[in-house]
């Protein structure tokens, strides 16, 4: 920038003024908004200019004291919040069984032994691609519900939105509706509301020791677990896990709240690029409620105001505490509470429900220029909500059908390459390898290990002795382990350099069996 005082009109930077010795610009740069003294009025495009500097950088958080409200979507939220908690306080309860070879737990992250059992399906640790892919399908699903519904994943079902809706209800529980709590909070501090917070916070303390008392219930035997713990003989990591748990949801379901949706939670920027035009979101219909008025000034002067009343109900209703006439905004979360507010006026006053609404934005204009909207339904069949669902669909028929053709009876094959191969005192050759035999049912099982191409080859282990040895051996694998074997082959002083394969085959109705390709190897012959 050039100095505006300088003489020389060639090098002076005309975008600059001098106001009082002071340089000034109100090039549209940023944001930012400067004083009288200040060096510069920076501003947005579309912004006027501005004229102060705020006094501090980042706003103080007013608290939330969302209205209680009823509705079509306040029980949705009420039915998916129950269903929710219900399934993660209940299910390490529940009880599946497995024979007695196995834990008899539902679901169960077996990390001592590496395995997760949900339900009649057990995932080993080489199997992570299921586990991979279902995590894939999250993602995808949420991509699915963003681009159908916006952001419905966050006002119902996350696990922010549904801990804090909890402690929400604990609020008025504890201190009253809306008014009730801006009082108190309000009010000085007396033994009274020392006893009422303390009431409180107590129950937001027990609420996060059952969260995370309730998660570690997934990692080992539940009723186990639940009485070695309160004995204090569980494993620190148990109480560790508990107490970080207890501290988190507390302070992010029962103090910080809104907070996260809005600062710290990287989906709402993200799923600003997966929704479009098309994209059915809490809508404000700003062309019929505008401008606004009470219902005495409507009556006065017909055809003067809008539907909207200016009542704020819809902002006293809402968790993140905005004004969804603003216009779309990173604080919504389409929980859709503002809409029961808003319907619920507008049917006491005697006017049309929808003022606020699902809509997309296409159906957004087309209504105000008085066309009829489309139905609801036909924004969620449109391409770009069919290809994620088809991609989702796709990914989930191919984790069913890798899980149905998987079989429970595994090897592998690993041989000795140091020495490859030994000469016995009669001229015939040995190699060595080493098998993993894995028995994935949750029984002992018989298995029949025999080699395959392999002319005049023997084998033996170091379980079953030389006099033994023979083309085929069986092997005993207990439930759900891998049994590492020590197999030592031998073939005829002629036999040269060729690949072989190890065969296992279980000895049930089942029938089960896997085959691996090897090397033998032989001395060169000169």
């Amino acid at each position: 920038m050039g100095n505006p005082d300088r003489p020389d009109d060639a090098k002076r930077d005309w975008a600059v003024t001098v106001e009082d010795g002071i340089a000034k610009s109100n090039e549209p740069v940023s944001s930012a908004v400067a004083d009288p003294a200040a060096a510069t009025r920076r501003h947005e495009p579309h912004e006027p200019p501005r004229e102060t500097l705020p006094e501090k950088l980042y706003e103080a958080r007013k608290s939330i004291h969302n209205k209680r409200i009823d509705g079509p979507f306040r029980r949705f939220k009420w039915f998916v919040m129950l269903v929710t908690l219900g399934i993660y306080y209940v299910t390490p309860w529940l009880r599946w069984d497995r024979g007695p070879y196995a834990p008899d737990q539902a679901v169960l992250v077996d990390l001592a032994n590496r395995r997760f059992y949900m339900f009649g399906i057990e995932i080993w640790p080489h199997e992570f691609y299921f586990v991979a892919g279902l995590l894939i399908m999250a993602g995808i699903g949420l991509f699915v519900i963003t681009s159908a519904v916006g952001r419905a994943w966050c006002g119902y079902a996350c696990p922010q939105t549904v801990w804090t809706d909890l402690f929400q209800h604990i609020d008025r529980f504890v201190d009253g509706d809306r008014n009730a709590r801006i009082r108190l909070e309000n009010a000085p501090w007396t033994w009274g509301k020392v006893f009422r917070r303390g009431f409180k916070w107590s129950i937001y303390l027990a609420i996060g020791f059952v969260t995370g008392g309730a998660w570690i219930l997934y990692f080992a035997d539940a009723p186990t677990l639940f009485r070695d713990f309160f004995a204090l003989e569980a494993a620190p990591v148990a109480y560790i896990t508990v107490a970080v748990l207890t501290l988190t949801t507390v302070t992010l379901g029962g103090f910080m709240r809104e907070q996260v949706c809005i600062y710290m939670c990287p989906w709402p920027r993200i799923q600003t690029a997966m929704m479009d035009e098309k994209s059915l979101l809490v809508t404000y219909k700003d062309w019929r409620g505008e401008p606004r008025g009470s219902v005495k000034k409507a009556a006065k002067n017909p055809g003067q105001f809008g539907d909207c009343i200016d009542c704020t109900q819809c902002v006293q209703v809402c968790p993140t505490g905005i004004d969804i006439r603003e216009g779309p905004q990173i604080g919504c979360i389409t929980c859709a509470l503002c809409i029961d507010a808003c319907d619920k006026v507008m049917k006491d006053i005697g006017r049309p429900r929808g003022l606020i609404d699902y809509a997309t934005l296409e159906d957004c204009e087309r209504e105000a220029a008085g066309e009829a909207p489309k139905p609801a339904w036909r924004a969620l069949l449109r391409p770009r909500t069919m290809v994620y669902f088809t991609i989702w669909a796709g990914i989930g028929v191919a984790l069913l059908f890798a899980l149905g053709v998987r079989t429970h009876t595994e090897m592998t094959v690993a041989p000795d390459r140091n020495p490859p191969f030994m000469l016995m005192s009669d001229g015939s050759i040995r190699n060595s390898f080493t098998l993993k035999i894995r028995n994935m049912e949750s029984r002992p099982r018989d298995m029949e290990i025999a080699l395959e191409g392999l002319e005049g080859g023997v084998m033996w282990t170091d379980a079953i002795g030389r006099d033994e040895a023979a083309a085929t051996q069986t092997v005993t694998v207990a439930a759900d382990q891998v049994r590492t074997i020590r197999a030592y082959v031998m073939a005829p002083r002629d036999a040269k350099t060729q690949d072989f394969a190890f065969t296992v085959t279980s000895l049930d109705e089942q029938r089960e069996s896997d085959r691996v390709e090897t090397r033998f190897d032989a001395p060169e012959t000169p």
